[in-house]
């Protein structure tokens, strides 16, 4: 019992570091926005965003999955005790992230000028698409790396690539942004310029964080004597051959490249019909990407923050589930994805509260963004962040049990409605950008669903609804009532929507006493017990502390 509890608390504990280091990611990259944004403008977000969407199809369709399949095949030949396949497995990821990274990075570079212009008809996110290419390469062969590191449960040279990773890109982004700017201020569309330089720390950041992964392999290498195979003194079976182990890691591959790739791909598909639309409605191309650098540049990167998370705690289930199955223990299994749901859903839900609560105020402090259509913006698709993290967690739970094809058919059904709801919302309801934020909520809300029914017929599962969802959703709404008219009351007394120093203080001190209101209310209504919370990290400090 008590090697079971370990195993519970042990993915989640990795998961959690993971998730620790997603969320300083996605903060820096929110620090690193404000100055990036009032440097290039709506316009030049716009581009960066929309360079962005194409190079992120590219990295899916090429490599994005590989650090997932190469943790879930080397978690699988480990627990078998086959070490020399689980190095093997290693070589023959460098082998694919090296060619698939390679030829989409050439096809990028050379194709960007007809993809802006005849897909997403904006000819000013070529030249940004241009300089991120090449950071597709970098993040093939470094994403094998962290594949590596995770199917043997250690999640802490990925947390920390993630974080100089970040931490570089912010950096060189704010510099080259600005540099840019400056060099090509009398060039036709200084913007397009901005905007390159913004995508340059991307690709200098990935060179930084796969020379630290690189390091840290040696390390190991020397270490675990991993070029004798991780022999480790246990008899071991004939290892496979290499012909052998790449058809099964392109098997694992593909399926959840398709998944991803579908996944990701309505981001892609919203730039591309807005921009078709709306210019066909009028609008100039500056008018609409400063529309979709809002959309995208502010909405979708407040709310993608707390859908880290899910990322990571997703990123470390897979490995984790894949070994609890070879085991035969299917209960060690079904209690890996109620604990991993619930402690989603314990933050991703308050998150989603506190920003339809204090919109506006978050939007002024982290962009400076005062007016009322950015916070109806954020308001409107504030349940994404619930619905975008319960359907990542859900996917990954799928590939980890070996359904990954239907990982990717849900996501196609909820893309072909997405499209179709989008459609009518932009050309025969003018909706403009509310359109695309009700498409964004109700394409996560499909995806859930239909994920939830697959998990329930394989698994013969069920998610508990009541401290899961219920209890955390009255407590959420009572912190979010009572964050909106502590902010009230504090305007009210110190006008502190004049002062960006003062509207900073008011959002915090709603966000840290909101924080705490949402705990108590937790403990009070009972949606955590004590054994649950001893299984999630720093579950027994916090049970001392109660």
């Amino acid at each position: 019992m008590e090697k079971r509890e370990n195993s519970g608390s042990n993915f989640l504990l990795q998961g959690s570091i993971l998730a620790a280091a997603g969320l300083i990611v996605r903060l820096i990259g929110l620090l690193y926005k404000i100055p990036m944004t009032r440097i290039l403008g709506d316009e030049g977000i716009g581009y960066y965003n929309t360079a962005y969407e194409i190079y992120n199809i590219g990295l899916i369709l090429s490599s994005y999955s590989l650090p997932l399949a190469v943790s879930k095949l080397i978690a699988a030949k480990e627990q078998e005790g086959r070490r020399t396949d689980a190095r093997r497995v290693f070589n023959c990821g460098i082998a694919v992230g090296v060619f698939a990274g390679g030829i989409m990075s050439v096809l990028l570079i050379l194709g960007a000028d007809r993809i802006a212009v005849s897909i997403f008809n904006s000819p000013g996110s070529a030249l940004p698409l241009k300089v991120m290419a090449p950071t597709i390469f970098v993040f093939a062969v470094m994403g094998v790396f962290r594949g590596f590191f995770q199917g043997h449960g250690n999640m802490v040279p990925t947390s920390i690539s993630q974080i100089i990773e970040q931490l570089v890109h912010a950096g060189v982004s704010i510099w080259a942004s600005y540099d840019f700017m400056r060099r090509f201020a009398g060039s036709d569309n200084p913007a397009s310029y901005g905007a390159a330089g913004g995508t340059l720390g991307t690709l200098v950041g990935a060179l930084f964080a796969f020379a630290f992964l690189a390091a840290v392999m040696a390390g190991y290498k020397k270490k675990s004597s991993l070029k004798e195979g991780f022999t480790d003194g246990r008899e071991e079976r004939a290892p496979s051959d290499y012909g052998k182990l790449m058809r099964l890691l392109i098997l694992t591959f593909i399926p959840i490249i398709l998944s991803q790739f579908v996944y990701q791909l309505s981001g892609s598909v919203d730039n591309s019909m807005f921009g078709l639309i709306m210019g066909g409605k009028g609008l100039s191309e500056s008018e609409r990407l400063s529309l979709l650098g809002i959309y995208g540049g502010k909405y979708r990167l407040l709310t993608n923050v707390p859908v880290a998370i899910a990322s990571s705690l997703g990123a470390s289930m897979i490995p984790s589930i894949v070994m609890s199955r070879i085991r035969g223990e299917n209960g060690e299994v079904k209690e890996k994805i109620y604990m991993t749901v619930k402690f989603n859903m314990l933050l991703a839900i308050p998150c989603a509260a506190g920003m339809f609560a204090i919109a506006s105020p978050l939007m002024r402090l982290v962009f400076g963004d005062g007016r009322e259509f950015t916070a109806r913006l954020l308001m409107t698709g504030a349940p994404a962040v619930v619905f975008f993290s319960l359907s990542t967690v859900t996917n990954a739970v799928l590939q980890g049990i070996d359904e990954m094809r239907k990982s990717v058919t849900h996501s196609a059904i909820s893309l072909v409605i997405h499209i179709a709801l989008v459609y009518v919302m932009l050309e025969k309801l003018d909706m403009g950008a509310y359109g695309l934020v009700i498409g964004n909520v109700t394409f996560a809300l499909v995806v859930c669903i239909l994920n939830w029914i697959s998990i329930g017929e394989k698994l013969s599962y069920k998610q508990e609804v009541k401290t899961t969802f219920l209890l955390p959703l009255l407590a959420s709404m009572i912190m979010g009532a009572y964050a909106w008219l502590l902010y009230a009351l504090v305007d009210m007394l110190l006008h502190v929507k004049q002062s960006g120093l003062l509207n900073a203080v008011a959002v915090l001190l709603c966000a840290a006493t909101g924080a705490v209101l949402y705990g108590f209310l937790l403990i009070k209504l009972k949606a955590v017990s004590r054994e649950e919370l001893k299984k999630m990290p720093m579950g027994r400090l916090l049970l001392r502390f109660m």
